[in-house]
């Protein structure tokens, strides 16, 4: 793998955390920075376990994880993005405030949801014949790394579109997270064909 594709990779893989993340910025009424660093860090740490684990792996697991990484994905952010959606319609006095980022439960489903992707990776770097965990190593820390920053970015984006007049973060938020597991599911089922 080149050095470029590897980048393109990286920034593919997370790019869902990114859009995720722009839906946590969005929810927030104010900075809740512990918050941010803890999601980033999770989703980078998700992002680059995955791969090693997808590459431990190898062959043996890649039918079982690219016939059920999509449902379940899509599952999560799905589920997630509807009750958001939702939540958007109802009256502030009854609204939820949509998934809850401080809620660890919350972040590791998101953050399981938006690396499946990265456990085929994984795979896939096992049947390019990559044999020693050294050669792992640089795709798994710059997805993981890539992935950190760029939830770092997004939830910094999603505050900036938050603090904007006449704007509902949760109609907003509840669409990006819904069509980020309607993509993953689609991908998978055109990959099928």
């Amino acid at each position: 793998m080149t050095a470029l594709e590897l980048w393109v990779l990286a920034i593919g893989l997370a790019m869902d955390c990114f859009a995720v993340s722009v839906t946590g910025g969005l929810l927030m009424k104010q900075p809740k920075w512990p918050v941010i660093f803890k999601t980033a860090f999770l989703f980078g740490l998700f992002q680059a376990l995955m791969p090693a684990l997808g590459w431990l792996g190898g062959h043996s697991l890649s039918h079982p994880i690219r016939s059920v990484d999509h449902w379940v994905a899509f599952g999560l952010l799905a589920f997630l993005g509807i009750r958001m959606f939702r939540s958007g319609f109802k009256t502030p006095e009854s609204a939820s405030a949509g998934p809850d980022f401080s809620s660890n439960r919350v972040v590791f489903a998101l953050a399981v949801a938006t690396s499946l992707d990265a456990l085929a990776v994984g795979v896939s770097l096992a049947f390019l014949g990559e044999s020693s965990p050294a050669g792992i190593l640089a795709p798994v820390g710059l997805i993981g790394g890539m992935a950190a920053l760029l939830s770092f970015a997004g939830f910094t984006g999603g505050l900036f579109f938050n603090g904007l007049k006449k704007f509902n973060p949760e109609l907003l938020g509840g669409l990006i997270l819904f069509a980020i597991g309607l993509k993953i599911f689609i991908q998978h089922l055109v990959e099928g064909l």
